[in-house]
């Protein structure tokens, strides 16, 4: 009898106990970020209006039309005049770049923001388990990675990923990475390095669809800690409830939009074709067609499937001959705040547009835009920033990230703030209480507009500037 009950007792307990461990051991996957440190470069690298058109002027390639075009992109750029450029354009060696200009570049934000980042969170460089690095448009011997465990002196053991070439969606493809080895590894830290080169990088020709992304591209960077010890819920910030990644490199079209290449002169650059839009788009809605039923309440869904459902078959062609609106899916419904990469106001404008967000759901992606430029990758980090400094995020709040980088990438995922966010001061702590301003627009109308008023390329001269 007391066999028999100690079988019972094996069939009963025994499969809660595996159901225990296995949620048990699920919580030792969780991905949370400690903390995350934005670079912000010294004063004497601001692009403001003046420096801008020395930066032009400089370029003797360009005539009156591509003045006129640059003047119409800069203005509606939605770019301010504090954001920052690499210190080659200041020096006026732009056509001429070394490989200790690109390496300096990167090493004035390596020292600046991982050492802050790591001082501040009182975790030890040895501590790190993980280092993922993305810099998309440098490879140099040996790698940033590398230098930064030189300098920082990490583990002989830290596992190390280089990331080159993935454009401004890398800092996502990081954070996978990352959660992938948390899957594998417990009690891990990892340390997700993100930037841009630009030294190296900045185009000097004449072609109009390589020369827009001088006016759009700002240097900047951001180190992020992040790790799955469950001890560390409570100071962690946000943690991650999924991620999509979608690639749409199959497609020429999709693949030929974004590309580093060399003019007709053999000047080297960043190309960006005007199917990008278009481009963009189609990722955008595969992306969001995945991750809206793994963010989303069930009710959204029914709702959506029904509007479509009634549209399709009985509400087609209304009474006057028109057509009836197409159904939206409300993304309000599964997310609090919309953390959009900064690619440009078009970009930002058109996300608006295709999830209904209102200006104040906008409002952080285009501030960050206007105060530090599209820092690549490394953007979705300020805009969260500007989310912290304005004290939006509270505990439970859900963030959405979205991000676009060549291949074609579109990349988003979902954080579960752990903690009310504000108390500590970031990148926005000398600035956030004149955002919003009461006007985006920039200068240069102002300072040169005039140029619109000029008819004669063959005879047009560009007069001194003060």
């Amino acid at each position: 009898m007391d066999v028999l009950r100690l079988v019972y007792a094996f069939l009963i307990f025994y499969p809660l106990f595996m159901l225990w461990r296995r949620i048990d051991r699920k919580k030792d996957r969780e991905c949370y970020i400690l903390d995350y440190e934005c670079h912000k470069p010294a004063d004497d690298r601001k692009l403001d209006t003046q420096s801008s058109g020395q930066v032009i002027l400089r370029n003797k390639n360009l005539g009156l039309n591509e003045y006129k075009f640059l003047l119409r992109a800069i203005v509606s750029s939605g770019i301010g005049e504090q954001t920052y450029g690499p210190r080659i354009i200041f020096a006026g060696q732009e056509e001429n770049p070394t490989l200790q200009d690109s390496i300096t570049e990167m090493e004035e934000f390596f020292h600046d923001s991982i050492g802050k980042l790591l001082a501040r969170s009182g975790i030890a460089p040895k501590e790190i388990d993980v280092l993922v690095v993305n810099v998309s448009m440098q490879s140099l011997v040996p790698s940033l990675p590398a230098r930064i465990i030189n300098h920082y002196k990490l583990r002989e053991d830290v596992k190390v990923f280089n990331l080159t070439g993935m454009g401004c969606s890398a800092s996502l493809v990081s954070v996978n990475i990352v959660q992938n080895i948390f899957k594998i590894y417990k009690n891990a830290y990892a340390l997700v390095v993100t930037s841009e080169s630009l030294s190296p990088n900045w185009y000097s020709g004449s072609d109009r669809s390589m020369i827009l992304a001088n006016c759009l591209f700002r240097s900047g960077g951001c180190a992020v800690l992040l790790t799955n010890k469950r001890a560390l819920k409570h100071r962690a910030m946000l943690k991650l409830k999924c991620l999509v990644r979608t690639h749409h490199g199959a497609s020429d079209e999709s693949y030929d939009c974004c590309v580093q290449r060399e003019d007709d002169q053999g000047r080297s650059g960043f190309y960006l074709g005007k199917s990008l839009p278009k481009v963009a788009t189609r990722a955008l809605v595969d992306n969001l067609r995945e991750i809206a039923p793994k963010i989303l309440p069930v009710r959204e869904l029914l709702r959506f499937m029904v509007v479509s459902f009634i549209r399709k078959y009985w509400g087609h062609g209304s009474a006057k001959g028109g057509t009836s609106p197409k159904p939206v899916i409300n993304f309000k419904t599964g997310v609090d705040h919309f953390c959009i990469h900064t690619g440009g106001k078009a970009v930002i404008d058109g996300i608006g547009v295709s999830l209904d967000l209102t200006k104040y759901d906008l409002e952080p992606a285009r501030m960050t835009l206007h105060r530090f430029g599209n820092t690549s990758a490394c953007s979705l980090w300020y805009v969260l920033g500007y989310m912290e400094a304005k004290r939006r995020l509270k505990r439970g709040d859900r963030v959405l990230m979205m991000s676009f980088g060549a291949g074609f990438k579109c990349n988003s995922c979902l954080w579960e703030v752990i903690r009310d966010l504000g108390d500590a001061g970031n990148v926005w702590a000398d600035c956030i209480d004149s955002y919003p301003p009461n006007s985006l627009a920039n200068p240069f109308m102002v300072k040169f507009g005039w140029i619109n008023n000029e008819l004669d390329p063959s005879t047009f001269v560009f007069p001194p500037t003060s």
